[in-house]
């Protein structure tokens, strides 16, 4: 039996897994939980993140307006699948007024470190870099410096210090809709200055796993357990059709976590409901948040739907170890 090492979440969103499903994630029976509409601004809520806050969960959601403008806002729920999403964007404060230009802000997420939420975005400023911020309360949030040179996309924390470092991946990536990319892992003491930065995986090229062969990049806050960290990442083929985005799973070394110890061959979730496959971009299911549960082992995964609505998975670390196992690279 594998094991989640941190803490007990007794109210996370649970179904049981269907009789006779054999993938290791199984959708929630009412997806998407959120819609087209989840604020009066929307055309589209989806790629955001979520965490235990206080008596249920808090959030920063991705909302594209209706003049399909990218923002980010703040939403609560009590139960992690009924969310109210504010009408305003999240409003930053910063030492340096020059951090808090920005010209789009998307796919965020959020971890928990250090007694604050962390908050990572794609943050427009002279191109697509990683924008970090930290909030106690969801509702004053403090900018920090961008982490990296643009152009980088999928910037996400490690939820707690290793070796004494704190330590983020992210995926390089070009100023546009990016046809390649690769995974790093940088390091900092301090949360402004980032470097010792080291390679973790690439997309696989050739047949062997062709659902990730133009790129891939890092999903939620990386979950802790007791064989190593548990990655879950999209990756991405080019097709007649377009981009098509689907999850893996990766097992990263617990002190030197660009070591990987295991990668799925086969993919762990494809674009194949309805919700899934027709939207505003086709055929893409993003990760970008997870609750778990140290005492049962369940993990709820978020995921973007067609870049339109938000979906929900569910898996436990027993079953997603086992897959990787089973499946591997």
């Amino acid at each position: 039996m594998s094991k989640i090492i941190g803490q007990p979440l007794a109210g996370i969103p649970w179904e049981e897994k269907p009789e006779g499903y054999t993938m290791p994630l199984w959708r929630y029976s009412r997806n998407p939980i959120i819609g087209r509409n989840g604020n009066k601004v929307s055309n589209s809520v989806f790629n955001s993140a979520v965490v235990p806050f206080e008596d249920g969960y808090a959030g920063v959601f991705r909302c594209d307006s209706k003049a399909i403008s990218m923002d980010i806002y703040v939403g609560k729920s009590k139960d992690g699948l009924h969310w109210e999403i504010e009408d305003e964007p999240v409003q930053m404060e910063g030492a340096d007024g020059e951090i808090l230009k920005w010209e789009y802000r998307y796919d965020p997420r959020v971890c928990y470190l250090d007694g604050r939420y962390y908050i990572t975005w794609c943050n427009g400023y002279h191109g697509p870099t990683i924008g970090v911020a930290y909030t106690y309360d969801f509702r004053k949030f403090v900018q920090l410096e961008n982490a990296f040179l643009p152009c980088n996309r999928n910037g996400v924390l490690f939820p707690r210090k290793i070796n004494g470092m704190y330590m983020m991946l992210s995926r390089p990536s070009d100023n546009g809709h990016t046809p390649f990319g690769d995974i790093f892992i940088s390091q900092s003491r301090d949360m402004e200055f980032w470097g010792r930065h080291r390679h973790l995986m690439s997309p696989v090229q050739g047949n062997e796993s062709a659902w990730q062969i133009t790129k891939i990049g890092p999903g939620p806050t990386p979950i802790e357990t007791d064989e190593g960290w548990l990655l879950i990442y999209h990756g991405v083929i080019t097709t007649c059709n377009g981009f098509v985005y689907r999850m893996g799973a990766a097992l990263l070394d617990l002190e030197q976590p660009w070591k990987m110890l295991l990668r799925s061959k086969d993919y762990i979730l494809a674009p194949q409901e309805f919700y899934e496959c027709v939207g505003d971009v086709p055929n893409v299911v993003f990760p970008c948040a997870a609750l778990s549960d140290a005492d049962t082992g369940r993990i709820a995964i978020y995921y973007g739907c067609a870049d339109t609505v938000t979906g929900l998975v569910f898996t436990t670390v027993d079953d997603i170890l086992s897959y990787l196992k089973e499946h591997p690279m």
